[in-house]
């Protein structure tokens, strides 16, 4: 099973790589696979070092939420 987690895109490269955040731990991720154009501030899930979908806000925060209380939860 894979498993993509959604992170907050907080910088932007020239080489079109971005620093995501995902609840505070920080990823480096590709764009070039993105299904939409985004830019600093928005949610992608990523999965592999990839960014493959944009996703707004609110569900992000849901996605989140979910995944930690599987880790609390030790659920995994």
């Amino acid at each position: 099973m894979c498993i993509g987690f959604p992170g907050k895109i907080i910088s932007i490269d020239k080489d079109n790589y971005a620093v995501i955040d995902i609840s505070g731990t920080k990823r480096e991720v590709c764009l070039d696979i993105v299904d939409e154009p985004v830019e600093i501030g928005d949610y992608v899930i990523s999965h592999a070092g990839f960014a493959i979908h944009r996703i707004d806000v609110e569900l992000a925060r849901e996605k989140l939420a979910m995944l930690k209380e599987l880790i609390d939860n030790e659920i995994y």
